[in-house]
C-alpha cells in the first residue's frame, strides 16, 4: 500500500478515526470537541488525573543493577495520587511526577505516534519527558514523565491540554509487544534485566 504522506495530516487523521472495521480504525476518547482537538498535522491530548510521585525520602538514588529490590520496594519509592477533575495538582521545579493522557489510545497496526509537548507550556518549563515514540497496535492511556524545569511551581488541572500526538504511516505490524499494554492510567516502570548488561557492569549483590 502506498501511502500519501509519512505524517497524517487533518483529513487522514480523520479518516482514521471513521475507519469501519474497529481494529483498523484510530481510537481517541473521550473525544471532546474534534475541531479544537485535531490540527493539521496532530492530535492534542489532556491530562488525566492520576499521577505518580516519587518518595524522595525513601528513593536515595535508583541503582538500576539492583532489579530485584528495586521491583519489590517500589511501593515504598513511589505513590500513586488521584486528583478530581477542577482539583489542582502543583509541580514543583525540577520535580517529576507520571502522568497519563485522559484520553484512551488505540493505533491500528498501520499508524504510530510521537508525544510532543506543547509550546506554550514548553515556554513555562514544563517539560513533557516522555518516551515519546507509540509503537502501532498500542491501545490504552498513555503514560507521560512531566518535569518542572522552570523556576517557579506550576499548577496543573485534570483536563487541561497537555500534550500533542504526531501520527506516522508504518508498514503495518503485527501488533503491539511492549510491557505497557492497555493501561488506564499512569503506570510503575516496569523494570527488565538486560542480559547484555552482564558484559559491562561489575559483580553485584542484591
Amino acid at each position: 500500500m502506498l501511502y500519501p504522506s509519512a505524517t497524517l495530516n487533518k483529513s487522514e487523521i480523520r479518516r482514521c478515526l471513521d475507519r469501519r472495521q474497529l481494529s483498523r480504525r484510530l481510537v481517541v476518547t473521550p473525544l471532546l470537541d474534534a475541531d479544537e482537538t485535531i490540527g493539521d498535522s496532530s492530535v492534542d491530548v489532556r491530562l488525566g488525573n492520576q499521577f505518580v510521585i516519587m518518595r524522595r525520602e525513601a528513593f536515595p538514588l535508583l541503582n538500576i543493577q539492583k532489579i530485584p529490590s528495586l521491583t519489590r520496594n517500589l511501593g515504598r519509592y513511589q505513590e500513586r495520587v488521584v486528583k478530581r477533575i477542577g482539583e489542582q495538582f502543583v509541580l514543583h521545579p525540577r520535580q517529576l511526577v507520571i502522568g497519563s493522557t485522559l484520553e484512551y489510545i488505540q493505533l491500528p497496526t498501520d499508524l504510530m505516534c510521537y508525544v510532543i509537548g506543547k509550546s506554550t507550556w514548553g515556554r513555562m518549563g514544563l517539560i513533557i519527558a516522555t518516551a515519546t515514540k507509540v509503537d502501532p497496535g498500542f491501545r490504552g492511556c498513555i503514560t507521560l514523565e512531566i518535569v518542572n524545569e522552570g523556576e517557579i511551581p506550576l499548577v496543573l488541572y485534570p483536563g487541561i491540554m497537555i500534550a500533542q500526538l504526531v501520527l506516522h504511516w508504518i508498514t503495518p505490524s503485527r501488533g503491539y509487544s511492549g510491557r505497557y499494554d492497555c493501561p488506564i492510567g499512569p503506570e510503575f516502570p516496569r523494570f527488565r534485566q538486560d542480559p547484555r548488561a552482564d558484559f559491562w557492569l561489575p559483580p553485584h549483590d542484591d
